[in-house]
């Protein structure tokens, strides 16, 4: 790969826009970072010493997932206590430190909030299960009876994401078995019931506790989640077979309420708190209304990250984007829910319709992956990103081209998914694997235990951070051009203007004058005369002529003039 940067880059311009309009920001799976004290995990500590790193790539932000108190089921997303920090990640006095130095650095730090469910061993669901039915105690979570003559089939036909019945039965304090409990997920995540004020008072408290401490905003974690249709009714999809999205269980109305609660409270404080949410829904409509001016400030536009290698696809999915949330949507291409880039634009491309109702299958097929053609196509991925208005999301490890681990050992996979499925489905272990810092290091320098959480390959020092560092065409220094650039070139929320590329597998458009073209195909492509662009920036592909696009690859150029 070559870069043509034929212009240094200067500083950030001064913005009226709100800060998270053009911004780029890198979601650290903590557990896989960097190991700060030896015990094979990933850990505040570990975190602080790779913020540096972090802020020389230059993002403006962090997304930490949950670093709270958890037994880890579904590492973190199974949350017991949402007032601390798991020991595993350290303490609160580690947690201060790390938003003290990302602010230093001018990195805003934002937080994972997990309030569709907890944890089995948080202290209000181990008091409803010793409570009766009909408690106040209960009342906090989704506890039905059962049907059958004993109670003996669960409540309804609801199915958790996870696999399998969505319901699971208690035992009563007379050693019977009783009712039944709600999970969306892993059995150990039961549902909360939101309408139970106690819940709504929990939450508040939560956001506010982190607030305090200088959090400057949070992810929301399945935010079409958290309401259930009243009555909890069957879903007919599950009796048909024909699936589908059950619209009892997500996407309910008052989710709205929810969100423009927590929207007043982010807005009370002096530099207003920001939310984003991870939400599903099927149309562009139901997306839409989440991004209501009293309600969350931005959603993941995940159908870009979902679609094939093709011109067409990605250019249909970038205008669902904008039609979604205007001018600045959120965006991004890999997270450590899904296989990573360079791996899916490495297998074969399927271009069949995206299912609307399980989208995220589309970014986790198995098959052989060509990396070489995965990394081309990676890098100029990254430029079509970077390109775009709005805010970019970078999964950490991305920026050194990692591709996904399908070799785990099995005794090595911990993923509920994997575990629920009985091994038919691999999960997402394979794209939390420990990323690796140096390539001669233990443990390729992601710390000093004698093994890691999750096993590293022993290619993965090809990927190392420092051998990264030391390679002028690596795809981390591609990374660190192309953010760089983004701030002189395209503008947070300046509006797309698409070009003709008079073939259907090239993708073009300017923004702020500055032109973003991406060529999807197997032949190479001439830069149109009559499209006035300037002088090329930066290419991910070498080319003997400056204004030829290679396959696979992609290219920016200046304003004319500029």
């Amino acid at each position: 790969m070559t870069l043509i940067d034929v212009l240094s880059p200067d500083e950030r311009a001064e913005s009226t826009s709100p800060w998270w309009v053009g911004a780029v920001a890198y979601q650290v799976y903590l557990r896989s970072f960097r190991d700060g004290d030896g015990d094979g995990i990933g850990d505040l500590k570990g975190l602080l010493r790779g913020l540096e790193d972090i802020a020389a790539l230059g993002c403006d932000a962090i997304w930490l997932n949950p670093c709270y108190p958890s037994p880890q089921r579904d590492h973190g997303y199974d949350i017991a206590d949402y007032f601390d920090v798991d020991p595993d990640y350290g303490t609160l006095a580690d947690f201060d430190a790390v938003v003290r130095e990302a602010h230093r650095l001018g990195i805003r730090v934002l937080m994972d909030m997990v309030a569709n469910h907890c944890s089995i061993e948080h202290e209000w669901f181990r008091a409803a299960v010793r409570a009766a039915p009909g408690s106040p105690e209960r009342a906090r979570f989704h506890f039905a009876d059962g049907r059958g003559a004993e109670g003996e089939l669960p409540p309804n036909n609801w199915q958790s994401v996870f696999g399998g019945p969505a319901w699971t039965r208690v035992t009563d304090a007379a050693g019977r078995p009783g009712q039944w409990y709600l999970h969306s997920f892993d059995s150990g995540q039961p549902d909360f019931n939101w309408e139970s004020a106690d819940v709504s008072l929990h939450f508040r408290r939560v956001l506010e506790f982190w607030f305090d401490r200088g959090v400057d905003g949070f992810r929301i974690d399945v935010g079409h989640g958290h309401v259930k249709a009243p009555g909890l009714p069957d879903w007919p999809g599950a009796e048909t077979g024909t699936g589908g999205h059950n619209h009892a269980m997500w996407d309910q109305p008052g989710v709205h309420d929810i969100y423009r609660t927590w929207r007043s409270l982010g807005d009370s404080y002096p530099e207003k708190k920001y939310f984003i949410g991870e939400i599903w829904v099927p149309s562009i409509e139901r997306l839409a209304a989440y991004l209501r001016p009293d309600e969350m400030h931005q959603a993941f536009s995940f159908d870009l990250l979902v679609q094939p290698w093709d011109a067409s696809r990605l250019r249909t999915a970038i205008d669902a984007g904008l039609a979604a949330a205007g001018s600045a949507p959120a965006w991004t291409l890999s997270n450590h829910d899904v296989h990573r880039t360079v791996t899916r634009y490495g297998q074969e491309q399927i271009l069949e319709p995206t299912d609307p109702t399980d989208m995220i299958a589309a970014a986790r097929r198995i098959g052989r992956a060509d990396l070489d053609k995965g990394t081309r196509r990676a890098a100029a991925a990254a430029a079509l990103l970077l390109a775009l208005p709005g805010t970019v999301y970078l999964y950490q490890g991305e920026e050194l081209g990692l591709p996904e681990v399908f070799d785990l050992p099995r005794e090595a996979r911990q993923d509920p998914i994997w575990i629920r499925s009985e091994g038919a489905e691999l999960g997402r272990d394979g794209c939390r694997v420990p990323i690796p810092w140096a390539a001669t290091e233990k443990n390729f320098g992601f710390g000093e235990s004698d093994s890691s959480w999750l096993p590293q390959p022993e290619w993965f020092g090809r990927y190392a951070r420092d051998r990264a560092a030391a390679q002028p065409n690596s795809m981390l220094r591609i990374y660190e051009q192309l953010i760089s650039l983004r701030r002189r070139f395209f503008a947070g929320d300046a509006p797309i203007v698409w070009l003709d590329t008079e073939r259907p597998d090239v993708l073009a458009f300017q923004r702020a004058g500055a032109t973003c073209v991406v060529n999807t195909g197997a032949q190479p492509f001439a830069v149109l005369a009559h499209w006035q662009t300037g002088a090329p920036v930066i290419a991910t592909a070498a080319t003997e002529a400056e204004t030829v696009i290679p396959r696979d690859s992609a290219a920016w150029f200046a304003p004319r003039g500029g």
